[in-house]
């Protein structure tokens, strides 16, 4: 299984992962999503939330943007990060999931 949370508001990926409305969390086993929940942004702390979402086992990280610290500290916990992504969250997994969507490097 694998984990993927998408930086979220209203379904839609956000443009700044720090301070969106909450995360979009997908599971997902051979290819296809099985499971989904959304949990709200506890806050925006340095560090604090790559800690917060690989503690809730997450393998993959999905936003708009990203800064510099925060995609340090996701690669420190091991956790794939993608940025550039757009448009529909669940729509951004499957892209992700059928190799269709990476990282822009944009951050």
């Amino acid at each position: 299984m694998i984990r993927i949370a998408v930086a979220s508001e209203n379904g839609m990926v956000t443009e700044h992962f720090g301070h969106c409305e909450g995360f979009m969390i997908f599971d997902a086993e051979n290819g296809q999503i099985v499971k989904s929940e959304t949990v709200s942004n506890p806050g925006h702390r340095p560090g604090f939330l790559p800690n917060y979402l690989a503690d809730r086992g997450v393998n993959v990280i999905i936003s708009g943007g990203m800064g510099g610290g925060a995609v340090e500290n996701f690669s420190k916990r091991n956790v794939e990060v993608i940025v550039g992504a757009s448009g529909d969250a669940k729509t951004a997994v499957e892209n992700y999931l059928k190799g269709e969507l990476k990282t822009t490097g944009s951050v």
